[in-house]
Protein backbone atom coordinates (compact mmCIF):
# COMPACT_ATOMS: atom_id res chain seq x y z
CA UNK A 1 0.00 0.00 0.00
CA UNK A 2 1.11 3.77 -0.56
CA UNK A 3 2.32 5.44 2.49
CA UNK A 4 -0.05 8.05 4.28
CA UNK A 5 0.79 11.63 3.85
CA UNK A 6 -1.86 12.51 6.00
CA UNK A 7 -1.95 10.86 9.56
CA UNK A 8 -5.67 11.95 10.50
CA UNK A 9 -6.05 9.50 6.95
CA UNK A 10 -4.26 6.85 8.56
CA UNK A 11 -6.11 6.89 11.19
CA UNK A 12 -9.25 6.60 9.55
CA UNK A 13 -8.12 3.55 7.77
CA UNK A 14 -7.06 2.36 11.18
CA UNK A 15 -10.20 2.85 12.75
CA UNK A 16 -11.86 0.27 9.54
CA UNK A 17 -12.62 -3.38 10.93
CA UNK A 18 -10.03 -5.39 9.89
CA UNK A 19 -12.45 -7.30 7.32
CA UNK A 20 -12.76 -3.59 5.20
CA UNK A 21 -9.69 -2.36 5.56
CA UNK A 22 -8.20 -4.82 2.22
CA UNK A 23 -11.55 -3.32 0.41
CA UNK A 24 -10.64 0.51 1.20
CA UNK A 25 -7.23 -0.03 0.78
CA UNK A 26 -7.89 -1.11 -2.53
CA UNK A 27 -9.66 1.55 -3.49
CA UNK A 28 -7.08 3.86 -2.36
CA UNK A 29 -4.75 2.16 -4.29
CA UNK A 30 -7.02 2.46 -7.65
CA UNK A 31 -7.38 5.99 -6.98
CA UNK A 32 -3.10 6.95 -6.37
CA UNK A 33 -2.89 4.32 -9.71
CA UNK A 34 -4.84 6.18 -11.66
CA UNK A 35 -3.29 9.55 -10.45
CA UNK A 36 -0.15 8.68 -11.37
CA UNK A 37 -1.59 7.10 -15.23
CA UNK A 38 -3.07 10.45 -15.41
CA UNK A 39 -0.66 12.42 -14.52
CA UNK A 40 -1.75 14.20 -11.38
CA UNK A 41 -0.67 15.68 -8.13
CA UNK A 42 -3.35 14.18 -5.44
CA UNK A 43 -3.69 15.74 -2.11
CA UNK A 44 -5.47 13.00 0.31
CA UNK A 45 -7.01 14.61 3.39
CA UNK A 46 -10.38 13.89 5.32
CA UNK A 47 -13.59 15.61 4.13
CA UNK A 48 -16.50 14.39 6.56
CA UNK A 49 -14.70 12.56 8.54
CA UNK A 50 -13.62 10.36 5.11
CA UNK A 51 -10.89 9.77 2.79
CA UNK A 52 -10.75 12.13 0.08
CA UNK A 53 -8.49 12.53 -2.57
CA UNK A 54 -8.40 15.93 -5.11
CA UNK A 55 -6.20 17.15 -7.45
CA UNK A 56 -6.01 20.41 -9.47
CA UNK A 57 -8.48 20.34 -12.60
CA UNK A 58 -10.05 17.58 -11.22
CA UNK A 59 -13.62 16.38 -8.69
CA UNK A 60 -12.87 15.29 -6.06
CA UNK A 61 -13.40 11.93 -4.73
CA UNK A 62 -13.87 10.05 -1.02
CA UNK A 63 -14.39 6.79 -0.31
CA UNK A 64 -16.10 5.13 3.15
CA UNK A 65 -17.28 2.27 4.75
CA UNK A 66 -20.44 2.95 7.27
CA UNK A 67 -20.80 0.85 10.74
CA UNK A 68 -25.26 1.44 10.31
CA UNK A 69 -24.46 -0.16 6.49
CA UNK A 70 -21.68 -2.53 7.34
CA UNK A 71 -22.32 -5.18 4.51
CA UNK A 72 -21.23 -2.13 1.95
CA UNK A 73 -18.18 0.38 1.14
CA UNK A 74 -18.70 2.99 -1.13
CA UNK A 75 -16.69 5.84 -3.60
CA UNK A 76 -18.78 8.97 -3.70
CA UNK A 77 -18.46 11.37 -6.35
CA UNK A 78 -19.40 15.20 -6.31
CA UNK A 79 -23.21 15.20 -6.57
CA UNK A 80 -23.59 18.15 -8.28
CA UNK A 81 -21.39 16.87 -11.85
CA UNK A 82 -22.26 14.66 -14.66
CA UNK A 83 -20.23 11.91 -13.36
CA UNK A 84 -22.48 9.45 -11.52
CA UNK A 85 -25.07 9.93 -14.19
CA UNK A 86 -22.90 9.03 -16.88
CA UNK A 87 -20.86 6.01 -14.71
CA UNK A 88 -24.99 4.70 -14.54
CA UNK A 89 -25.72 5.18 -18.46
CA UNK A 90 -22.49 3.53 -19.08
CA UNK A 91 -21.64 1.02 -16.40
CA UNK A 92 -25.25 0.80 -15.04
CA UNK A 93 -25.22 -3.48 -15.59
CA UNK A 94 -21.38 -3.31 -13.31
CA UNK A 95 -22.17 -0.88 -10.35
CA UNK A 96 -24.50 -0.26 -7.99
CA UNK A 97 -25.11 3.21 -7.64
CA UNK A 98 -26.71 5.56 -5.00
CA UNK A 99 -28.21 8.58 -5.53
CA UNK A 100 -25.91 10.69 -8.04
CA UNK A 101 -23.02 10.58 -5.40
CA UNK A 102 -22.34 6.88 -5.25
CA UNK A 103 -21.43 3.93 -6.28
CA UNK A 104 -21.73 1.04 -4.02
CA UNK A 105 -20.20 -2.23 -3.74
CA UNK A 106 -20.79 -5.08 -1.41
CA UNK A 107 -17.84 -6.46 0.98
CA UNK A 108 -15.45 -9.16 -0.44
CA UNK A 109 -17.34 -9.15 -3.74
CA UNK A 110 -14.43 -7.10 -5.51
CA UNK A 111 -15.88 -4.36 -8.03
CA UNK A 112 -14.59 -4.19 -11.74
CA UNK A 113 -11.37 -2.24 -11.25
CA UNK A 114 -10.54 -1.37 -14.77
CA UNK A 115 -14.10 -0.07 -15.12
CA UNK A 116 -14.14 1.74 -11.90
CA UNK A 117 -10.52 3.10 -13.20
CA UNK A 118 -12.21 4.65 -16.04
CA UNK A 119 -14.89 5.93 -13.60
CA UNK A 120 -11.64 7.54 -11.65
CA UNK A 121 -10.41 9.03 -14.12
CA UNK A 122 -13.20 10.87 -15.42
CA UNK A 123 -13.36 12.35 -11.90
CA UNK A 124 -9.83 13.35 -11.51
CA UNK A 125 -9.77 14.74 -15.05
CA UNK A 126 -13.18 16.18 -14.49
CA UNK A 127 -13.08 20.12 -16.21
CA UNK A 128 -10.76 19.11 -19.17
CA UNK A 129 -13.42 16.02 -20.17
CA UNK A 130 -17.03 17.78 -18.49
CA UNK A 131 -18.08 18.91 -21.94
CA UNK A 132 -17.03 15.86 -23.90
CA UNK A 133 -19.82 13.08 -24.58
CA UNK A 134 -19.44 10.52 -21.86
CA UNK A 135 -16.95 12.25 -20.12
CA UNK A 136 -14.72 10.90 -22.93
CA UNK A 137 -14.36 7.41 -21.81
CA UNK A 138 -13.99 4.75 -24.11
CA UNK A 139 -15.77 1.75 -22.51
CA UNK A 140 -12.02 -0.15 -23.16
CA UNK A 141 -12.50 -2.28 -20.22
CA UNK A 142 -14.26 -5.00 -21.78
CA UNK A 143 -15.84 -7.11 -24.77
CA UNK A 144 -19.28 -6.47 -23.94
CA UNK A 145 -19.92 -3.82 -26.66
CA UNK A 146 -23.27 -2.88 -23.92
CA UNK A 147 -20.73 -1.83 -21.39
Amino acid sequence: MIPFSDPDVERAFDKFPPGVRPEMGALRDLIFETAQRVGVQLEESLKWGEPAYACKGGSTVRIDWKEADPEFYRIYFHCQTSLVPTFRELYGKHFHFEGNRAIRFTLNSGPDLCLLGDCVEAALKYHSVKSLPHLGLNRSCSEDPEV
